[in-house]
């Protein structure tokens, strides 16, 4: 009962916190009035509300940022302005920034470059022709042809073999051709061309390919060309048994910092007027490669979800990771939406994630 007293009083100050704009900080970011920015101030409080109630437990930030001005800067929990947010897997679409900048400097010959070409030094298990086929594109976009999939525990690729294994770029170079059931899609018989599968060892390659192209660490490279011209001053990179930085998750970055990454989308690759990554290739990032779900698309390291608010259809791209963690872009807006959570391994974290941004925020659009 003394919550449900309370909770009248926690939306009046959440309206009250959502009329002002977010702190000015010496980090890039201009700032703007939320309802100025084109938003009902009393739907973005009812997220708040939604959020103290347990609609989406775990929720440590939510930001929102239009017409490249964040206007919503909410913390809950254990989150903070300088809390540097463990968001998995929505690192590996940073990965794809980075190799798209390792193209960009002529570091890696295009997507169309051979993966094992970067590993001639080593051999490998379950030898194929198949293999000397396989391109950077086929990682960006979770369709080479590894029996690697994240979401089958029976899987040869399985990202939890991949972190017992000593050396994991060998574990990832030793996998073996994957085999079609008779009720499962060839390449030839999918959308776009490709046969989706989830393959976290996969994008850990990728950032390993970055690594042996720069010859520099993972964590260093991306501090030079993405992190500094962002502003980016702290991120926490991880590394791999054999010290190869992971590509595929875990990376930590502030949540006003992740923000930036949805804008540097959305702007095709500029930040403040300055171009950090090729135009070009955010244009392939953010173009549909491969089908992912009935209800999901894919591009590089990208996920494209459609949202309906209203009867108006919303296409938008994420970064997501597990807990619930998201980068939304929604381009029809001018949008970018960070939600960080702590949500990990449990049921319904993405589903939750997604109804924030279609009940609320998307629904607070005027």
């Amino acid at each position: 009962m003394p919550r449900l007293l309370a909770l009248p009083l926690f939306a009046l100050l959440a309206a009250t916190a959502h009329a002002a704009p977010p702190a000015a900080r010496d980090d890039g970011w201009r700032v703007a009035d939320p309802a100025r920015a084109g938003f009902d101030v009393a739907t973005l409080a009812a997220l708040d509300t939604a959020i103290a109630v347990g609609e989406a437990p775990d929720t440590t930030s939510v930001l929102i940022a239009r017409d490249g001005r964040l206007v919503v800067e909410r913390y809950f929990g254990q989150g903070g302005p300088e809390v540097l947010n463990d968001t998995r897997s929505a690192t590996k679409s940073v990965t794809a920034l980075l190799v798209g900048a390792a193209v960009d400097r002529g570091l890696i010959d295009g997507a169309q470059a051979p993966v094992y070409g970067f590993f001639a030094d080593r051999h490998w298990a379950h030898p194929d022709p198949l293999k000397r086929r396989f391109t950077v594109e086929d990682l960006l976009t979770m369709s080479s042809q590894w029996e690697c999939d994240d979401d089958n525990a029976f899987s040869a690729g399985n990202e939890e073999r991949m972190y017992l294994s000593a050396d994991w770029t060998q574990f990832a170079l030793d996998l073996p051709i994957k085999g079609y059931a008779p009720w499962m899609k060839r390449p030839k018989d999918s959308p776009y061309g490709r046969a989706f599968a989830y393959c976290t060892a996969g994008s850990f390659l990728l950032g390993a390919i970055v690594e042996r192209a720069s010859g520099q660490p993972l964590a260093t490279f991306a501090r030079e060309v993405l992190e500094t011209p962002l502003g980016i001053r702290e991120s926490q990179w991880q590394r791999s048994s054999e010290g190869v930085g992971m590509g595929g998750g875990g990376t930590r970055y502030r949540s006003r910092d992740l923000a930036k990454l949805g804008q540097l989308l959305l702007d095709g690759g500029r930040w403040n007027g300055k171009q950090v990554i090729a135009s070009d290739w955010i244009r392939a990032m953010t173009t549909v490669q491969a089908q992912a779900r009935e209800d999901a698309d894919y591009g590089y390291l990208l996920w494209r979800f459609r949202f309906n608010v209203g009867g108006t259809e919303h296409a938008a791209w994420a970064m997501s990771g597990n807990g619930g963690n998201y980068v939304f872009v929604v381009p029809s807006e001018r949008l970018v939406a960070v939600i960080t959570r702590t949500r990990y391994n449990q049921r319904d974290m993405h589903a939750q994630s997604q109804r924030l941004l279609s009940e609320y925020i998307l629904k607070a659009l005027r």
